[in-house]
């Protein structure tokens, strides 16, 4: 079978022997990223993005041989070479962009639960009070950017227009305290599966 994908990128793409095939160049590089009537991009001349929507602006560094183009609402990220990193670079870069796209736009939000008896969360200003089961309470500051709300006490809602940093804060608040095995307490992503295994029985 490989004989056969070499021997056809051989024919269709002149740059087989170093391995460059625009036969398989990056599916997600080349979709166009369609933009929201809202949405606003600025190219500036040293290679930043900047995207600006309803919800706020985010601004991005594009690598030295990813270029973007606008034609009207339609954005597409192009490389200047078929270097290995470069064509790495490209649905990277494609990818960034869109989710940057969303963000100024709609948004993106994450859910954690807190499961385990007295178990709580409650806001206090710039902070989120995590009681759960230490001596002392957790206080989490909120970063800059971040909307943190929270609902019977158990439910936390993050939310952002950087989908890394939405993702990332939920990723520490629930480093607090793993769901753990044997009574699922603990914080966890809102529909996360714990895989539960029993205690051991004393006989």
């Amino acid at each position: 079978m490989k004989h056969v994908v070499k021997k056809l990128a051989g024919k269709f793409s002149p740059t087989f022997g170093n391995f460059k095939l625009s036969l398989f160049m990056s599916r997600i590089g080349k979709t166009p990223v369609t933009l929201p009537e809202k949405v606003k991009i600025d190219l500036a001349s040293d290679g930043t993005i900047v995207v600006e929507g309803p919800k706020g602006k985010l601004s991005w560094q594009l690598p030295k041989a990813i270029k973007v183009h606008v034609e009207g609402l339609i954005l597409r990220v192009e490389r200047e070479n078929e270097e290995r990193a470069t064509r790495a670079l490209h649905g990277l870069a494609r990818a960034l962009i869109n989710n940057m796209v969303t963000g100024v736009h709609q948004g993106f939000r994450r859910d954690l639960e807190i499961q385990g008896v007295g178990f709580r969360a409650a806001l206090k200003g710039n902070q989120l009070d995590l009681s759960i089961g230490y001596s002392h309470p957790i206080l989490f500051d909120v970063p800059e950017g971040i909307k943190i709300t929270v609902t019977d006490n158990t439910k936390i809602s993050i939310e952002g227009i950087d989908k890394h940093l939405v993702g990332q804060v939920a990723a520490d608040i629930r480093a607090y305290y793993p769901p753990e095995p044997y009574k699922g307490k603990g914080i966890r992503y809102a529909g996360e599966q714990v895989r539960r295994k029993e205690g051991k029985t004393v006989q």
